[in-house]
């Protein structure tokens, strides 16, 4: 009778040890997985050269920005000036493609009622990129990059295309910074020149 208790424990202790082990072995997958998010989440995909020559790496942005922008292109499409001036920071700034700079908010939304009075521009994102870097000053800043399509009729009524990529710097959830590059809609040539 006493051995059969005691091997009866013993089934017991296996049991118990083996859920155990079981339970550790999940726990360290799960830590595992975690620390891959946060390596992933840091992870290197470029990098960029100071003003100084110093070369910084470029990681993985804040995702959450690619909305942000969406909900901006959108307020562009419908004319929205309340909302682009909402997602604004008072501080921002516009570099065009033709070397044109806007300083501030307010200049941006007056800039904006004009063209829009005169045009019907519209966007559609194609797609995004977040990205991160630290600045001169060691401040990691949040980026995202786009691409987008452009379309509007001209003062004689004739159709533009572009393609329109975007650098958008984003702090706090707002837009202070977008430098915009443009391409005119691809036609084969046989001028092809740079």
């Amino acid at each position: 009778m006493y051995i059969y208790i005691l091997t009866k424990n013993i089934l017991k202790m296996k049991k118990i040890l083996l859920l155990i082990i079981t339970c550790a072995m999940i726990t360290s997958c799960n830590m595992s997985s975690e620390s891959k998010k946060e390596e992933k989440k840091s992870q290197e995909i470029g990098s960029s050269k100071m003003d100084d020559g110093q070369i910084t790496p470029i990681i993985v942005g804040n995702l959450d920005n690619q909305q942000i922008w969406l909900d901006y292109i959108k307020a562009h499409n419908e004319k929205n000036l309340e909302k682009i001036a909402e997602i604004n920071a008072d501080d921002w700034i516009g570099y065009t493609a033709d070397g044109s700079v806007a300083k501030g908010s307010d200049t941006h939304i007056e800039i904006l009622d004009n063209w829009f009075k005169a045009a019907n521009p519209k966007w559609e994102v194609k797609w995004m990129i977040a990205n991160a870097a630290k600045n001169e000053e060691g401040i990691m800043t949040q980026w995202l990059t786009t691409g987008s399509d452009y379309s509007d009729i001209d003062e004689n009524g004739e159709e533009v295309f572009e393609h329109n990529i975007h650098d958008i710097q984003f702090i706090n959830g707002k837009i202070k910074e977008i430098r915009v590059y443009k391409r005119t809609k691809a036609e084969e040539s046989m001028d092809f020149s740079y």
